[in-house]
């Protein structure tokens, strides 16, 4: 086939590369530069796509003895994933840009431009593995390393998009990885894996969210309140600096009756107000998600009534390398209606805790990837009890 290997400048992506020319593939490699301004690269490595990355990828496709291009998405890329995070943040939902970042730049603009190249596939450094079902079906399965498994940000992909997919190094484990980098020369072999947001330069993700949302910070000065009274404890700068689950930089300035720390709970942004209280408070038991991304079948309502998914092995994710949950889950809507407009409900068979709108709810069947949608709402059981409801 011809591949077109997308290469971060990271060791993952260098070691797939190389795999797929060995495997006999026509490969060509290609950095994307995602910055709209040069100058506003990172030095170092705390996240991915600065220049000291676009360098190492070269050097690397260089070793490889395959061309090497870098390609501008830089437009693409603040349009659908920068603009979206400040966007969900300023709502005060709590995004994944690399999940995003996935879903419509890597799989989405560059699988398209690779496509009307001529290429056949796309391969990437993802720890995923992919299996063709008895049906024909392309099937996205955990990884071998349970560790470095990525399945979570891949779940938006649908099967257009697995069809035309390569993760070369879903079967091993990243220790391997490494070894065989440096066994094949490539320089990234000790390389740090990357982390952080890649475009917030020093991980202060408020103060980023601070100096660019500017005048569309919303309800500057809004309240910090206890759940359980009402009460008013401080006032903050900016819902956008708050996410469900956070318990240092509250400022409340007091402490609670009982000496706990306390944690964000909850965040309205129309109000303006974040409230706070115990850990136990972040207990959720169910969520409500909307657009669904389905990866291989769609789990869609029929006219007899809403889709069922369940049983021993039905399991979510709710955050990146976050634990996994049973779950029962329930796709309604109109069953005319496309699929991304249906609606998800999942019932958590073992509380999570610190959920937040706007994150994905991934569904695995065992180690297969059922599909995902974005998060709008959560069922905590404190405010349940509160209610009178049963827990």
């Amino acid at each position: 086939m011809r591949v077109l290997a997308a290469m971060s400048g990271g060791v993952d992506s260098a070691v797939a590369a190389a795999r797929a020319a060995e495997a006999g593939h026509d490969v060509t490699g290609i950095h994307l530069a995602l910055s709209r301004n040069p100058a506003s690269y990172r030095s170092g490595a705390r996240g991915c796509c600065t220049i000291e990355d676009s360098n190492d990828a070269r050097r690397a496709a260089d070793v490889i003895g395959i061309p090497f291009y870098v390609w501008d998405l830089s437009e693409e890329f603040h349009a659908e994933v920068v603009e979206d995070f400040m966007d969900s943040y300023a709502a005060g939902l709590t995004p994944n840009p690399c999940l995003r970042c996935n879903e419509k730049i890597k799989f989405a603009a560059v699988l398209d431009r690779a496509l009307a190249l001529g290429f056949d596939a796309v391969a990437t450094g993802h720890y995923a593995v992919l299996t063709e079902s008895p049906a024909g079906l392309v099937e996205m399965h955990r990884s071998v390393d349970a560790g470095k498994d990525q399945s979570y940000v891949l779940g938006v992909l649908d099967q257009s998009q697995l069809r035309h997919s390569l993760f070369p190094l879903g079967d091993t484990p990243k220790s391997q990885v490494r070894a065989e980098a440096a066994a094949r020369g490539l320089l990234v072999a000790d390389k740090p894996d990357s982390h952080d947001i890649c475009f917030v330069a020093d991980g202060d993700n408020a103060g980023w969210l601070r100096e660019k949302l500017g005048d569309r910070a919303p309800n500057d000065g809004g309240a910090i309140v206890d759940d359980a009274t009402g009460e008013e404890l401080g006032r903050h700068e900016g819902t956008y600096a708050y996410t469900i689950g956070q318990r240092k930089g509250l400022r409340i300035g007091r402490p609670a009756p009982d000496g706990k720390p306390r944690y964000v709970l909850d965040i309205e942004p129309v109000s303006g107000t974040v409230r706070v209280g115990p850990r136990e408070g972040l207990a959720v038991d169910g969520l409500e998600a909307d657009r669904p991304r389905w990866c291989d079948v769609p789990l869609a309502p029929t006219p007899a009534g809403p889709a069922v998914l369940e049983g021993e092995d039905v399991t979510v994710q709710l955050r990146a390398h976050g634990a996994e949950h049973r779950a029962r889950v329930v796709v309604s809507g109109d069953p005319a209606a496309p699929t991304d407009e249906h609606r998800v409900d999942v019932e958590l068979l073992e509380h999570a805790s610190g959920i937040a709108p706007g994150q994905a709810v991934v569904v695995y069947a065992g180690s297969r990837v059922v599909g995902s949608a974005t998060i709008t709402a959560t069922r905590r059981v404190a405010t349940r009890e509160r209610a009178g409801a049963p827990a």
